[in-house]
C-alpha cells in the first residue's frame, strides 16, 4: 500500500483515478494544519488503512514540522490512544 502525498493531503488511488482512502490537512494558520476528513472505501475497511492514514500524516507533520488541530472524528479519536505522536498536536 502506497500512499501519494499532495500538500494538505495523503490518499490511496484507486483504479481509474479513484480514491480508495484518504486524509484531508488544509492549513489553519502559521505552522499549523486541521486534520478534517478521513475516508477508507468500504473495500479496504476493517483493515486497518484509517490508522495506517493517520501514521502518515503525524510522520508528515514532523517532518515539516507543523502541528495538528483535529477537527474530523475519526483523528480525534485516533490520536489520544497513540500518544507518541502528542507531539505534533496543537494545544
Amino acid at each position: 500500500m502506497e500512499f501519494q502525498v499532495e500538500t494538505g493531503r495523503i490518499w490511496l488511488p484507486g483504479e481509474q483515478g479513484h480514491t480508495l482512502a484518504e486524509v484531508l490537512y488544509p492549513a489553519a494558520g502559521e505552522g499549523t494544519v486541521s486534520i478534517t476528513h478521513t475516508f477508507v472505501d468500504d473495500s479496504l475497511r476493517g483493515q486497518g488503512v484509517a490508522g495506517k492514514l493517520m501514521e502518515a500524516v503525524a510522520q508528515e507533520l514532523r517532518r515539516k514540522d507543523k502541528k495538528a488541530k483535529l477537527t474530523c472524528s475519526y483523528a480525534a479519536g485516533w490520536f489520544p490512544k497513540h500518544p507518541e505522536y502528542d507531539d505534533i498536536l496543537a494545544k
